[in-house]
């Protein structure tokens, strides 16, 4: 028996903007936040990938080994990191310490994810290394809303700033 299989590729709705990866602006599209989400667990990113990337806000890209963490941090270059404390190798700590240190990244937002921690204390507003943290297991509306609450204003005055940063006049 064939199955047929439905996907929602493109909003439904007349007036709805149409993002693709990496625009900015244009004729009436909405922009991508871009989210680094760095577990060990393939699991959990990949459902957190999908579960972002509906709400048709996100763009989302899933590392799942810290000591690879930086470099995608640099090739993709997020508007926030979603980043797991506890992970084989190298702690989530040593990879935020690492993003810090970079010009190009240190001001990009971390979120550290933890199962070290309850949920009262993840709500005390606490920070770990001078970044907030949520308790796994996290709700889908309960991290976005944390990823709304620490972006940067708009991505486009983001990437706006980073042409500053290399030279560029803009009027």
């Amino acid at each position: 028996m064939n199955k047929v299989i439905e996907a929602d590729f493109l909003p439904r709705e007349a007036n709805a903007g149409v993002s693709w990866p990496g625009s900015i602006g244009g004729w009436g599209m909405k922009e991508m936040r871009r989210i680094l989400i760095v577990d060990n667990d393939a699991d959990t990113t990949h459902l957190v990938k999908v579960l972002l990337e509906r709400t048709g806000h996100y763009l989302v890209l899933e590392e799942n080994d810290a000591t690879k963490a930086y470099r995608s941090a640099r090739n993709f270059r997020p508007d926030l990191i979603l980043l797991d404390i506890v992970m084989p190798e190298t702690d989530g700590g040593e990879v935020a310490a690492r993003i810090e240190a970079d010009p190009e990244l240190q001001n990009t937002p971390i979120i550290f994810l933890t199962a070290l921690v309850t949920r009262a204390e993840a709500k005390s507003g606490l920070n770990i290394q001078g970044h907030p943290f949520l308790a796994k297991p996290v709700s889908i509306p309960e991290l976005i809303d944390a990823i709304e609450r620490h972006l940067p204003m708009r991505a486009t005055s983001h990437f706006l700033s980073r042409r500053r940063d290399h030279g560029a006049t803009l009027r």
